[in-house]
């Protein structure tokens, strides 16, 4: 069973890349990556993880996101051959932020030596 969750996390992933690279006509929302995806065992709830390269307008790329979780939803629908279409939830992943301040403590750390 978990082997269909990762695979139905994986196509989710792909998709919605495709649609905001193809589809998106919002510039914010042009700028998302998305990184990271997981479903529930029973395909009723996805966590869609993203980063975005406009720092600064974090939070409306966060609230956009969600704003249109309906519209990825149907779309995804559409494409993937899923019995049943899993809720959205499109988080920031803070793991790229959360590496490059460590990245910077350790370059600063080998510069005082």
């Amino acid at each position: 069973m978990k082997l269909k969750g990762e695979r139905a996390a994986s196509l989710i992933m792909q998709e919605i890349s495709k649609i905001l690279l193809t589809e998106i006509k919002d510039e914010d929302l042009k700028h998302v990556t998305i990184t990271y995806a997981t479903v529930t065992n029973d395909l009723s709830f996805a966590k869609v993880y993203f980063t975005t390269l406009d720092d600064y307008k974090k939070d409306k790329v966060i609230r956009d996101m969600n704003n249109a979780s309906s519209y990825f939803r149907t779309e995804l629908a559409s494409r993937l051959k899923l019995r049943h279409m899993p809720e959205i939830k499109f988080i920031y992943d803070e793991s790229i932020e959360y590496g490059k301040k460590i990245e910077d403590i350790i370059e600063k750390i080998n510069k005082e030596c």
